[in-house]
């Protein structure tokens, strides 16, 4: 049986009526990044309350997860919802408020492999986001839940989806456009008092053959080019996996792309028109996330659960 890959097809709902473009010499202040992280943590306050008032233990067991999972999944919740009320503490009141989400589950599996994939978001965002803080007591602040995203998805991989607790040596960073870009996919609308985040999203990027997705193999790609991209222009895919990036050409006239076969684990592709770098102004669509599943010895496997 070939192995596949879990794939996260994360469409752009309501950016451009959440973000300014940042400056290309512009630094984000610290409350932009403070606010843009209880962005975050408001989406997933959201989907654990959400998700756990709409199903119960006894689903979470039928679904064969271990019978403590509910519990655990109970106690991420509640660091949410402390998350939320520590950056509202801070930001006092240019705190940003909840927005209306919209989630992709339908039943325990489904929750929890968007609960796994919210979780590595916000550490690659985390991770993203602390080069531009110019205060150290908000670095440290912001370095606390980091580390506890970062438990919260390798807890929810390992111990009740049976995978590996990691990608690799390193976690990949999001840049704030690109984690934006995701955060942004399951919003549907702000209150309007909310501050603007001066951040821009980029173009939806999906896989539409997600089985046909495993490192080695050609899968078909779907996303809108500007009306500005003269059509004849190279485009190329690039893989980011932790401190690296793995940029290869697409196929069938940009329709397609050939996965290099040593990724594993949580990978993010971008669609680029250039072959060595991944500045903003280069990005074309996503980021998607990508997750290879790989067993003790570094093989491809089948997602359990």
């Amino acid at each position: 049986m070939q192995p596949k890959a879990c794939i996260f097809s994360l469409a752009v709902i309501a950016a451009l009526a959440l973000a300014h473009p940042l400056p290309r010499d512009a630094t984000p202040s610290d409350v932009d990044i403070l606010n843009f992280a209880l962005t975050l943590e408001h989406i997933e306050n959201a989907f654990y309350t959400q998700g756990l008032s709409r199903f119960k233990q006894a689903d979470f067991v039928d679904a064969g997860f271990p019978d403590w999972s509910y519990g655990r999944l109970k106690q991420i919740a509640a660091h949410e919802a402390t998350h939320v009320e520590f950056l509202e503490g801070i930001l006092g009141d240019k705190a940003t408020k909840p927005c209306t989400y919209k989630f992709s589950y339908h039943d325990a599996t489904s929750f929890v492999t968007l609960s796994h994939a919210l979780e590595v978001v916000g550490d690659s965002s985390y991770i993203g986001a602390s080069r531009f803080f110019s205060n150290k007591e908000n670095l440290l602040a912001a370095a606390t839940i980091l580390s506890t995203e970062s438990r919260h998805s390798a807890w929810l991989d390992s111990a009740i989806r049976h995978g590996s607790a990691w990608s690799g040596p390193f976690d990949t960073p999001l840049d704030l456009n690109q984690a934006f870009t995701i955060a942004s996919s399951f919003i549907t609308s702000c209150p309007p008092s909310n501050p603007n985040l001066p951040f821009t999203a980029y173009a939806q990027l999906t896989l539409p053959e997600p089985a046909s997705a495993r490192p080695g193999s050609t899968t078909p790609l779907q996303f809108t080019l500007p009306d500005s991209l003269d059509r004849s222009t190279p485009l190329y895919g690039a893989f980011m996996s932790g401190q690296e990036a793995f940029i290869v050409p697409l196929a069938d006239g940009g329709k397609s792309i050939t996965i290099p076969g040593n990724l594993r684990g949580v990978v993010f592709l971008l669609i680029t028109i250039g072959a060595d770098s991944m500045d903003d102004s280069k990005i074309i669509a996503g980021p998607a996330l990508l997750e290879f599943p790989f067993n003790s010895n570094g093989d491809l496997q089948i997602q359990s659960l």
